[in-house]
Order: structure tokens, then C-alpha cells, then sequence
């Protein structure tokens, strides 16, 4: 199955298995994916992760929920394949009133719009979450 948007598809996963209360949410692996779940789990969003590299490599995430409701409750996807969506360190959008973060995909890696501004490096916002 080839995926023309395989991070829509980490978070449309995402969303069904918290829609569905599941504890955990398995889905293919990528270098990409698992910098994106390092994230989420250092901010919080998520429990744990990790990656199994049975014939193909697995990425499970542990999904977090507070008395009874998801952690995550918004989940979005802002650059998209066929619309790209960049910005500059100075305005990367505050999301949620800072409360949630974006995922930016800068030059030095992938990292939360906050460490970002910090680094004073702009690339590609690939999704927000809060």
C-alpha cells in the first residue's frame, strides 16, 4: 500500500484510535514518523512509542488519555503534499494561545514550533497539535 501523505495518515490513525478509545495505535515506520513521536511524547501528547523492526519496521504509539478523554484533541495536518506550507522563524503561528504546538521540519531537524523560535530556524509546518 503506497500512501501519497503517509503523516495524514499517522494522524488520521491517530484520531480513529482515540475516537475508539484504544490504548495503543500501530501503524509503518519511518525515520520521519518516529521524530514525530519523540516529539509528541516529550510534550506530552503521548505515553510512549516505540519502533519494531519485524520483516517490516512498525511504529506503535501508547496514546494518552485524561479521566476518560484524549490528551490530543486536536490533531491537524497544515502542510500538505500538494500545498506545502512554510515560515520563518518570526512567524511561525502560536497554537492554541501557545498551549499546543506545531511540528515544524526545519534544516536542523524536526522540532516544536517553540524550539524553533529558539533556534531562530523556519521550514515546514507539518502539523499542530493541543
Amino acid at each position: 500500500m503506497s500512501l501519497s501523505d503517509p503523516i495524514g495518515d499517522l494522524i488520521a490513525r491517530v484520531k480513529n484510535a482515540q475516537a475508539r478509545n484504544h490504548k495503543k495505535v500501530e501503524l509503518p515506520s519511518s525515520n520521519f514518523k518516529t521524530k514525530i513521536a519523540d516529539i509528541l511524547k516529550n510534550e506530552g501528547f503521548i505515553k510512549n512509542f516505540e519502533v519494531s523492526l519485524d520483516k517490516k519496521p512498525v511504529l506503535s504509539l501508547e496514546l494518552k488519555y485524561h479521566s476518560g478523554n484524549p490528551v490530543i484533541s486536536a490533531f491537524e495536518r497544515v502542510s500538505k503534499p500538494g500545498r506545502r506550507i512554510f515560515s520563518s522563524a518570526d512567524s511561525l503561528p502560536k497554537i492554541n494561545n501557545g498551549l499546543g504546538i506545531a511540528i515544524v521540519s526545519t534544516p536542523k531537524g524536526v522540532m516544536t514550533d517553540i524550539d524553533a523560535r529558539k533556534q531562530k530556524v523556519g521550514g515546514e509546518i507539518i502539523c499542530k497539535v493541543f
